[in-house]
């Protein structure tokens, strides 16, 4: 899964862009739990699953709500 994948269905649960941060991080919040969490944007590459999950812990968003998505 990539950047543009990951975060329109972070959109979908309620979650925003809120800033950039240094060279190609973003941060996010999830509006509904004020929870915010640092996500790479690294165009077309791949996100490791690693990564895709400690956003999803970051942000209070459950492996089955996503998989919903």
């Amino acid at each position: 899964m990539n950047y543009r994948e990951l975060t329109r269905k972070l959109q979908r649960l309620g979650c925003e862009f809120e800033r950039q941060a240094k060279g190609d991080h973003e941060i996010w919040i999830n509006t509904i739990t004020r929870a915010r969490t640092t996500i790479p944007n690294w165009g077309r590459r791949d996100l490791k699953l690693g990564t895709i999950r400690a956003i999803l812990r970051d942000l209070g968003i459950s492996r089955d709500e996503f998989r919903r998505t």
